[in-house]
């Protein structure tokens, strides 16, 4: 007669209530210790041990005297995943990663919402990463993790992320699924994901997602180190290596599925003429005609005029913005507003307040508005009256580095952009309050400059970020722009022309010189056709 289930399972459970044990203490744990967190008596452990020990499923450590994991756990865990494949072909990528950086490598793939480590390459220096083989981070903190759900589906990651518990492991772990998923967009189209000392202080990652030929993503790699070594600049050049290196292991995988079809990237072409050395501020003329842009570090003011690009004119201070008052152009430096006519000549010099110039922008009714550097490194922002004195309505705790005015069908608002903390802000006239209405993560890049299209959606470049993003009237991230540079700095929509044209600036200075190969158009007048 057959025993009832669960009659006879007893020893079975207590094996693997010792495997769970010491599984959870990666530091091991003596006999003494399992009998006592298993509540068993200390024969029972032993014999347990032994048997385990004997399958390799357990080791023990003769200095320590306690027990690990044993690699027989490991092994089936591959197995368990079809990781052999995954572990070969992902083995020469993680040594020729080690042997760049000098810092430890790791291969991992998803179970559930967690990432667990199947390989690692340890680094030359004493001092290094070194999380051991199976171990399980949370998805929402690891380099790993954000690349493997970057690359998933939108159904799949939604889902993940949903479920997801947040916990914050570190000051700088993400706990905002707004701000998660917006981190993950742009990872998406970035190629990879950055851990700035999100579940260990002290420690950076970049990872890239490894995805098959057909489309399905089977782990990811990652570079990890201290943040001392592994600077923010550092991970940014290490960031295309590493999603070259994945893509590389992706392309030795058999395939499991059918490729699913690939979303359309923007056309992105170059406007013909010289670059810029931190190019901004573009504007179309009232008439619609000519675009106007300025090159900040060498102040110019350059004009685009029937497909040509020429020199307007020649500024004396860096430009802190162009913009339209009363149907002509003005260039405001960093302490004057000057009109300027169709040949680039000053007709007058506005009246304008004292002190240094961040952002200004033109509102309704002929309006001007400033944001002023305060003393105490924050910003004052207001309207400019007619004698030049700065009317301040609001007062931020950190500079901000674009001010636009965004019409509604009832009042207006102005939005600025904070770089330092990644927040697009929304100021009402009238109301004291300072609101936030969408924050990009560090990792994703700068803010710089903003646009609205006709639909009322924000657009915003992220320098650093390789990209531009739109985001919803109510600060949701819906969209992401890849682009052939780094550095964006600001955007406008052709109202005039083509559908859905947008001419983006971007800074060739601040690109390091190993990294120009990557990047020629860096500094030049970029189209997008969405």
């Amino acid at each position: 007669m057959a025993a009832p289930g669960g009659e006879g399972t007893g020893a079975l459970e207590k094996a693997l209530d010792v495997l769970d044990a010491i599984g959870a203490a990666p530091e091991g744990l003596s006999q003494s210790d399992l009998a006592e967190r298993l509540a068993l008596p200390r024969t029972t452990v032993y014999r347990l041990l032994a048997t385990l020990v004997a399958r390799g499923l357990v080791r023990r450590d003769p200095l320590r005297k306690v027990y690990c994991l044993g690699f027989r756990c490991f092994e089936m865990a591959r197995q368990a995943y079809a990781m052999p494949d995954l572990v070969a072909a992902a083995a020469l990528e993680l040594r020729a990663l080690r042997d760049l950086t000098g810092e430890t490598t790791y291969l991992a793939t998803l179970d559930g919402r967690e990432v667990i480590s199947l390989e690692r390459c340890d680094g030359a220096h004493s001092q290094r990463s070194a999380a051991v083989l199976g171990q399980r981070k949370p998805v929402h903190c690891t380099s790993q993790g954000k690349a493997i759900l970057a690359a998933l589906p939108d159904e799949a990651r939604d889902a993940i992320v949903r479920e997801a518990v947040l916990k914050a492991l570190t000051p700088l772990t993400i706990t905002d699924r707004r701000r998660l998923q917006a981190e993950l967009r742009i990872t998406r189209a970035r190629g990879y994901a950055i851990d700035d000392e999100e579940i260990v202080l002290g420690v950076r990652c970049v990872g890239a997602a490894v995805v098959d030929a057909a489309g399905a993503v089977r782990g990811a790699i990652s570079v990890a180190g201290p943040a001392w070594r592994l600077t923010r600049a550092r991970l940014e050049l290490l960031g295309p290596e590493v999603a070259e290196a994945a893509r590389r292991v992706g392309a030795q995988m058999p395939v499991l599925r059918e490729a699913p079809a690939a979303p359309a990237p923007a056309a992105v072409q170059a406007v013909p003429g010289p670059w810029a050395f931190h190019g901004a501020h573009p504007l179309w003329s009232a008439d619609g005609r000519r675009l106007y842009w300025a090159d900040v570090l060498a102040p110019a003011v350059r004009v685009v005029e029937d497909g040509a690009d020429r020199l307007l004119c020649e500024v004396a201070a860096p430009v802190a913005s162009l913009l339209l008052h009363a149907g002509a152009l003005v260039a405001v430096t960093e302490e004057t507003a000057v009109q300027l006519d169709n040949e680039g000549a000053v007709v007058h010099t506005l009246p304008w307040p004292p002190g240094r110039t961040l952002a200004a922008c033109a509102g309704e009714d002929g309006a001007l508005w400033a944001a002023l550097a305060l003393p105490e490194s924050g910003t004052a922002i207001g309207r400019v009256q007619a004698d030049g004195r700065l009317q301040v309505q609001w007062r931020v705790g950190e500079p901000v580095a674009a001010l636009r005015w965004r019409a509604g069908p009832q009042d207006g608002a102005l939005l600025a952009t904070a770089p330092g903390s990644g927040t697009i802000l929304l100021l009402q006239p009238g109301q004291a309050a300072v609101r936030r209405l969408a924050t990009v993560p560090r990792g994703s890049g700068r803010l710089g400059g903003l646009a609205f299209d006709a639909q009322g959606g924000v657009w915003a470049a992220l320098a650093d970020g390789w990209s531009v993003v739109r985001f919803t009237p109510d600060g949701q991230l819906d969209r992401v722009v890849g682009l052939p540079v780094p550095g964006a700095t600001d955007l406008a929509f052709d109202a005039h022309g083509p559908q859905g044209r947008l001419h983006v600036t971007s800074a060739r200075n601040s690109v390091p010189l190993d990294a120009l190969g990557a990047a020629p158009l860096s500094g030049r007048l970029l189209v997008v056709a969405l």
